[in-house]
Parts: C-alpha cells; sequence; structure tokens
C-alpha cells in the first residue's frame, strides 16, 4: 500500500481501528497524512468512546467520530439506539456519505465481506455500508444534503491471507468459532507494519475495558513481545476494483 496523503477507516465498534488497520494508521500519521476513523457503535458519553479516543490518539488518527448505533451484542453500548446490523442501508449509507465528503480522503479502509476474521455482523454491515458510501459519495444526485461529492481514488478492505490461519488467525478467534480468511492471490497489499507496533499495540491496550473482560485486546496483552510481533506486524489488504 502506497504513502497517501489522506486517509479514513470506517469500523464497527471501538477496538476495530487498532486491531485490523493500527499499524497503517499509525504508519500513514507518521508519514504527515491526514488520518482519521470512523466508528459505528457505542454512544458519544460511554467508556468506550473515552478508551476509542485514546486510542486514535495514540495512532495520531484526530478526535472520535462516532456513528452512535447499538453494538449487536451489547445493547447498552447506545441506551434507545437501533443496533447497527440493523441500521436500514440508506441511512447508514447517508450518514457515511456525510463524513467522506467532510474529510474528504483520497484512501478509505474497512473490514473485508467477512466482516474480518470473526465475521461479527457490525463488521459485515461496516463492510456493506462502507462500500456503498465510497461509490455514492461521489455522486452529486445522491445525498446532495450530506455535502458536495467526493470521491476517494481506493478503497482497501483488511483481511486475512488463508496461509495466516495456522500460525495468525486460529490464534485471535477463540477456539470453536470459525475464522474467515481468503486466498493468497486476493491480497492486493501486504503491509510490514513492525516499525509501528509499539504504537499499535499501545493503542490496542487504550481499549482498557476490553483488556480487562478478557476479549482479544486482553488476550494480545497477556503475550509475550515476540508473539505480539508475530501476530500483529503484519496486516493484509484486498483491494476493491470498482473505484
Amino acid at each position: 500500500m502506497p504513502a497517501i496523503p489522506s486517509l479514513l477507516a470506517v469500523h464497527g465498534h471501538p477496538d476495530d481501528e487498532s486491531l485490523l488497520t493500527g499499524g497503517v494508521l499509525a504508519r500513514s500519521g507518521a508519514a504527515g497524512a491526514r488520518t482519521g476513523v470512523v466508528t459505528a457503535t457505542w454512544a458519544p458519553d460511554t467508556g468506550r468512546a473515552a478508551e476509542l479516543a485514546e486510542a486514535l490518539r495514540i495512532l495520531g488518527a484526530g478526535p472520535p467520530r462516532l456513528l452512535g448505533y447499538a453494538d449487536a451484542r451489547v445493547p447498552e453500548s447506545a441506551p434507545g439506539a437501533r443496533r447497527w446490523c440493523d441500521v436500514p442501508l440508506d441511512e447508514a449509507v447517508g450518514r457515511l456519505v456525510a463524513h467522506l465528503r467532510a474529510f474528504r480522503p483520497d484512501v478509505v479502509v474497512a473490514p473485508d465481506a467477512y466482516g474480518g476474521l470473526s465475521g461479527h455482523p457490525d463488521h459485515v454491515q461496516t463492510h456493506r455500508v462502507t462500500v456503498l458510501a465510497v461509490r455514492a459519495a461521489a455522486l452529486p444526485g445522491l445525498y446532495p444534503e450530506a455535502g458536495e461529492p467526493w470521491g476517494p481514488s481506493a478503497l482497501y478492505l483488511a483481511t486475512h491471507p488463508h496461509s495466516s490461519l495456522s500460525s495468525v488467525a486460529a490464534r485471535l478467534v477463540r477456539p470453536g468459532r470459525p475464522a474467515f480468511t481468503v486466498p493468497d492471490e486476493a491480497v492486493a497489499a501486504t503491509v510490514d507494519v513492525t516499525p509501528w507496533l509499539d504504537r499499535k499495540v499501545a493503542a490496542i491496550l487504550a481499549h482498557c475495558s476490553e483488556v480487562v473482560r478478557g476479549a482479544l485486546p486482553g488476550r494480545l496483552a497477556a503475550l509475550s513481545a515476540a508473539a505480539r510481533a508475530e501476530l500483529l506486524g503484519t496486516e493484509w489488504y484486498l483491494r476493491d476494483q470498482q473505484l
């Protein structure tokens, strides 16, 4: 993935930005790129939102941009709000188009069509909405209330190749659950993010509530530095060929 002047990541939950794309965000920010993150779930007045703000500070990705919907499995993430995975596409796409037109990124990154390794429904919804919003943002006849049209030059989708299944993917997914990967030849960009690994790990661990409850940030916190480097030192991306 080449150096770029502006990058916007779109993710389902606080911590996805660090786990899935933290290395590329840190690399881009360190190179002087303008970077940002849109997060679909959790209300701004929650502890997870505060943790997200700290993670983005570490990654150099600006303030949180929260859509404020509820996590599919955590209704208290946004009391009274609909679950992100249930939001009608037209509404969700329009909300994201407004962020794309306001930020005007050259490159957008988001989860792949599986929703990453875990296949979480919020990640899948994020993929669908982002693909549609990237196209809609460039068309002046769509969502005119969302600002002046803007078309990013590329959309990259965070993924894992089949070859990572035994060494990486299987250790990041809980036993007994499926791990979704793609053929190695489909991967368009394999990014060595080890020069920015300290920053990526620090951003992951900034999600303290996830560390405490033993979610993926917590399982990573318990590993040695060498094991974390093996699991987190490479990021893989598909490229959407329609842009």
